[in-house]
């Protein structure tokens, strides 16, 4: 019998849509605690064909995002739904179908929109508490005004609990007065079995990715995975790139964007350069052969567009070291600086191409590179389901204390 999470408490678990990261931690929960928890979606991105504006097509995930645990939609009213604008997630039943299930309380990711704030109200009114899940960081963007403070202050006080993911978020929320014992570490993580470098069809795909795209067996490939978006800054990667000139090395895109067009034509204006090569946007069962073709994984987002950067522990988990810029929000808890990966200064424009030179340079030697994978190893030790489920089962005693 499951008596781990048997907290005697109903959470009902208010959630935009189906996502490739939170559904297989919701159907851990189910399987491995006595959690009893509802999720209520908003919208059916991600198990319906629908258009995402940064990949420039239409999505539809390969991977099962609903079975294994309990969920239901509840119907969005708006005619534009997403999270783009207040109005995307308008779901004028949500309260009446939480209040249907009974919950003793609600945790809720986001507060930006109109549904949630509507859940938010009704459970205030009916003293439900409230767990609070966000990512969100200062990185770069220096103190904010007087008037969001103020906001945010006043938002955040009407949460009971705050799951933070790492140590720029939990330092956004003491920003706006969140006390200590208010806070509750629920590292963001993805999930293991799906990301597993032993699986032997993840290195078959890796080898056949390999020859498809017309690269020699032992050519050092830094790859790029995600929206190319000018944020994610894969322009200034390629730039980097090329300004090392280093033989028997290629640099691989995977994605899709409005920048994708502007780096074919770089790329193509510079043949005699090292092979530069794209690949289309992958769904998630196709990712982990991705990671493996890659001796070095580079997200250089700057600005606070990269809340957290779960790419990088996907890459992680398959032994690929990571170079990421300092204004990703998961740096300081994954990358840490010649150990398990690489960090650029984003102010300095030389600092990505030095660091991508310093990452390649070390990775040459089968000693230095078996350093920095051991050393990540032990870090993704502490980025799994089971850690992120202490953090949430913490969060939940609390309230009875």
């Amino acid at each position: 019998m499951k008596t781990q999470g048997d907290t005697g408490m109903r959470v009902a678990v208010v959630l935009s849509h189906p996502t490739q990261y939170y559904s297989p931690w919701f159907r851990w929960l189910r399987s491995h605690t006595a959690l009893h928890f509802r999720v209520f979606y908003l919208w059916d991105f991600g198990v319906a064909k629908r258009h995402d504006p940064n990949f420039g097509r239409s999505i539809l995930w390969d991977v099962d995002l609903l079975s294994g645990y309990d969920s239901e939609f509840v119907p969005n009213a708006s005619g534009n739904p997403g999270a783009e604008h207040f109005m995307g997630f308008n779901n004028p039943g949500l309260t009446r179908h939480i209040g249907a299930w009974r919950p003793d309380a609600m945790l809720i990711f986001g507060y930006k929109w109109a549904s949630h704030l509507r859940a938010i109200g009704w459970a205030r009114r009916r003293g439900i508490p409230i767990l609070f899940r966000g990512d969100s960081h200062l990185l770069g963007r220096g103190s904010p005004r007087l008037l969001v403070r103020a906001a945010l202050r006043a938002m955040f006080s009407q949460f009971a609990s705050f799951l933070y993911v790492g140590a720029a978020n939990r330092e956004y929320f003491e920003a706006f007065g969140v006390p200590a014992r208010k806070l509750f570490l629920a590292p963001h993580s993805v999930n293991a079995e799906l990301f597993d470098r032993d699986n032997p069809d993840h290195r078959a795909g890796a080898q056949r990715l390999r020859a498809e795209l017309g690269l020699e067996p032992g050519a050092r490939i830094v790859l790029f995975a995600g929206k190319l978006v000018e944020a994610k800054q894969p322009a200034e990667l390629l730039a980097a790139f090329l300004g090392l000139r280093m033989t028997g090395t290629a640099l691989v895109f995977v994605g899709e964007g409005p920048e994708k067009a502007t780096l074919q034509a770089l790329a193509a204006g510079c043949a005699a350069s090292p092979p530069i090569r794209f690949l289309p946007f992958a769904n998630q069962s196709e990712m982990p052969s991705r990671y493996l073709l890659a001796e070095l994984f580079v997200l250089p987002s700057r600005g606070n567009y990269e809340t957290w950067g779960l790419s990088v522990n996907e890459a992680m988990h398959m032994g690929v070291p990571c170079l990421v810029s300092d204004r990703v929000g998961c740096q300081r808890d994954l990358v840490a600086n010649g150990e398990t990966g690489w960090v650029f200064e984003s102010g300095d424009p030389g600092s990505l191409g030095r660091t991508l030179a310093e990452a390649l340079g070390q990775l040459g030697s089968p000693v230095r590179r078996e350093e920095v994978r051991r050393a990540i190893d032990l870090r993704m030790q502490g980025y799994t389901y089971a850690k992120t489920t202490e953090g949430l089962l913490s969060a939940l005693a609390a309230l009875k204390a």
